[in-house]
């Protein structure tokens, strides 16, 4: 595929190229008029000059000099001839220039009509003939009525057309070589904020450096911003699936150790099916919550905005399903502008577990409220998100206790006192804030802000 500067270049060249060309044809055809035009008027005035030098003999008729002002017309074959005739044909006169020549000018013209044409003589030669009509008396007699005709050899004024031509080409030529010129040069400058960019991109590849540090132009910075954001986040996948790697192979490593010592313990071979099973519930635990946290995307670049308002109709339809037997009145006060830009699936993470412990402990009523407001930054919307229950609430002491992992403040509920420090994760990863306190309603209020972008998209 052609580069950007050879396709503009390519472009810029046939703009020039039509340009200079019809300019070029345009100035051609302009100048050979004038020429032409010039030429015509020569031609008249040396037919006026003709005039005045005719006369009338005795019995009216016209007469011309032996000797005409212009010397061209006494030597044969000099490229200016001239022919006077009568418009009823009977009187006839011709330069000695046009001695054996045959010229078709025109004949029987009225006053003042004047008619000029060019000409082609089988030897190839072109000659330019004009015809004037002329009455010697304000009566309209035939007899008194006379065409005057010149005709000149063109080969001196194709000679001048040709001339400027050759300039004329070789001066837009020369022109439009310039242009070009410049133009490559301003494109490669144009466009070098894309070759750096690129470069830089070859040197993350190699391993030379790890984000696009350039200053770049304004209508780059949003790609370029949006590159560092994308490769900030991939590192930042990647060290987060290692440390969770790391951890889950840690905390697996008790569960394995109870295992292996009550397999080996001869002594309490009765109690060794219990202590499998406590050990693999502890252990689908450790891995559910070790996989959540490293499917954790964060805020991603480049993607669609999820509307919270859908989220939420969603989770509630499902957890009414779920709750039924309970009769959950759910309300939800959620704007339809409010965005979350971020992947989906986390929003649903979110959503859906504080809103699954919200049905667990109210006793009928939850509230779901979220909205957006101006964050620290220009354009910016944060996002605000409360979910409330009218259930027993959470004591001020007991609220670290509960974001830890398998923690849970009444062991009689079904679950594995994972949801909360999932939610905590996440929401960390976003670099907002979760926080348990007093509902209005009577219960616990979960209150979550989350910043619309982390700070690592607004660098450059």
């Amino acid at each position: 595929m052609l580069s950007l500067n050879l396709r503009v270049l390519i472009a810029a060249s046939a703009i020039l190229s039509s340009f200079f060309g019809l300019a070029g044809v345009t100035l051609d055809q302009n100048y050979r008029s004038s020429v032409e035009q010039a030429l015509e008027e020569q031609l008249l005035g040396s037919v006026y000059a003709l005039i005045a030098v005719a006369g009338l003999d005795e019995s009216g008729r016209l007469t011309m000099p032996l000797s005409v002002p212009d010397r061209r017309f006494s030597n044969p074959d000099s490229g200016l001839y001239a022919q006077v005739t009568s418009n009823n044909k009977n009187w006839l006169w011709r330069s000695e220039s046009m001695e054996g020549m045959e010229l078709p000018f025109a004949r029987g013209l009225p006053r003042t009509k004047r008619l000029g044409k060019k000409v082609i003589q089988p030897s190839g030669r072109e000659l330019y003939l004009l015809s004037y009509g002329v009455v010697w008396s304000d009566v309209a007699d035939p007899q008194l009525a006379y065409t005057f005709s010149i005709a000149q050899d063109m080969a001196g004024l194709n000679a001048r057309v040709a001339g400027f031509r050759r300039s004329l080409w070789g001066s837009l030529g020369g022109v439009a070589l310039l242009l070009l010129a410049v133009q490559g040069a301003i494109l490669r400058w144009g466009l070098s904020p894309l070759k750096k960019a690129a470069d830089e991109l070859a040197a993350i590849e190699a391993g030379r450096q790890v984000r696009l540090q350039g200053d770049y132009p304004p209508e780059l910075q949003g790609l370029t911003g949006n590159i560092n954001t994308l490769l900030s986040q991939q590192q930042e996948h990647l060290d987060r699936y290692r440390r969770t790697l790391g951890d889950l192979a840690h905390s697996l490593k008790t569960p394995l150790a109870v295992l292996q010592s009550a397999a080996e313990n001869k002594n309490e071979q009765s109690l060794l099916p219990q202590v499998v099973e406590e050990q693999v519930e502890h252990m689908n635990q450790i891995t559910g919550y070790q996989l959540q946290r490293a499917a954790t995307s964060g805020w991603t670049a480049l993607t669609a905005p999820v509307k919270v308002r859908k989220v939420v109709r969603k989770v509630i339809a499902g957890l009414n399903k779920v709750y039924a037997d309970k009769k959950v009145n759910a309300i939800f006060d959620v704007d339809a502008s409010v965005e979350f830009h971020g992947d989906e699936g986390d929003l649903l993470e979110i959503v859906g577990n504080l809103m699954d412990n919200a049905y667990k402990w109210c006793d009928r009523q939850v509230r779901v409220t979220a909205q957006s407001r101006p964050g620290p930054k220009e354009d910016q919307w944060d996002i605000l998100l409360r979910v409330d229950d009218d259930g027993v609430g959470v004591a001020p002491e007991m609220v670290q206790y509960v974001m830890q992992r398998g923690r849970r403040a009444d062991n009689d509920i079904a679950g594995h006192g994972i949801g909360l420090s999932i939610v905590r994760d996440i929401v960390q990863v976003y670099g907002g804030t979760l926080e348990i306190t007093g509902s209005a309603l009577g219960g616990a209020a979960v209150n979550i802000w989350l910043p619309m972008r982390s700070v690592d998209t607004e660098k450059q």
